[in-house]
């Protein structure tokens, strides 16, 4: 029986992989997971330099998911390539590096960086803010997605993902700018804009008041978006939003993702992403399928 997949050249194990910021760079979940059952690790978003997020609160609890505003917190690429790398590279599975920004000369800088390290992918978050365009983030206009997809695609030794905001009228506009830009692969859904407001304090529960709403609340809003991408560009996809299960996993599998991440069911369930990888193998076992590829993108 085969799990593996294929994505722009490289090759995983299974389709399973952590979705990124729910998982640190593995070092804190690797006493639950082993890493090396997994298809892919990927890390927690990492900029040029370190960025210190938004004020708290902010997370926040809602009905059938969460909301979070960290804004993109981490110890900058410096830190990452010292610790995170060294420490993803003890276990047999395949490293992909989340990178963000606020001007695409930062992406660029993180991207160069990245040229010679033993990473194998590169996954770019363009929901983050774009300074120089007044706070619009990068994924929210085509022509902007074009551009940083394909200056990034200059200057990235690695296969380079682009990392699909739903905040848009319609993404299959989005999916085929990055495809024009020159992207490797797509994933796609990152967080749905939120709001929740604490009625006894008479006031935002996040003090960003937005935050990024995931968890199973949002899923079939993100099936529905990976079809919709799938049947409009010829590039694999990585498939999330509300992934809990093998079930779930499989939704998008079905729907035309290649692969899937795995998020906010890592803070309820630390073993969810091996469960969700045997539980895929338990179905494909039942239903006789002897490669995962004949389940990608089989509902039309």
């Amino acid at each position: 029986m085969n799990t593996k997949v294929n994505l722009a050249g490289v090759e995983l194990k299974n389709p399973v992989m952590t979705a990124s910021g729910t998982f640190g760079s593995g070092a804190e979940y690797s006493e639950f997971v082993d890493l090396s059952r997994l298809g892919a690790v990927v890390t927690k978003g990492v900029a040029n330099v370190p960025w210190p997020g938004n004020p708290t609160p902010r997370i926040a609890e809602v009905y059938g998911g969460m909301l979070n505003a960290i804004g993109l917190q981490n110890p900058g690429i410096d830190v990452f390539v010292k610790r995170d790398i060294p420490f993803l590279k003890q276990y047999d599975t395949k490293i992909i590096v989340n990178v963000c920004g606020k001007t695409t000369e930062d992406y660029i800088e993180v991207v160069e960086r990245l040229g010679d390290e033993p990473v194998d992918l590169l996954e770019i978050n363009i929901s983050c803010p774009n300074v120089k365009e007044g706070g619009i983030a990068f994924g929210q206009d085509p022509k902007a997605v074009e551009a940083i997809t394909r200056e990034v695609k200059k200057h990235a030794k690695q296969p380079v993902i682009m990392k699909l905001s739903p905040n848009v009228t319609d993404i299959t506009v989005m999916a085929k700018a990055a495809e024009a830009g020159g992207a490797d692969v797509l994933s796609l859904i990152n967080t749905l804009t939120g709001m929740k407001i604490d009625i006894n304090r008479r006031a935002f529960a996040i003090a960003n008041k937005t935050g990024g709403m995931s968890g199973p609340a949002v899923k079939p809003v993100a099936v529905r978006m990976v079809y919709q991408v799938a049947n409009a560009v010829s590039l694999p996809i990585i498939g999330m939003g509300g992934i809990a299960t093998a079930e779930d996993a499989l939704e998008f599998i079905m729907a035309g993702a290649t692969a899937v991440s795995v998020g906010t069911a890592n803070f309820y369930n630390p073993y969810a992403t091996v469960e969700i990888a045997e539980g895929i193998e338990a179905f494909m076992k039942k239903q006789s399928v002897e490669d995962i590829r004949e389940l990608i993108g089989c509902v039309k």
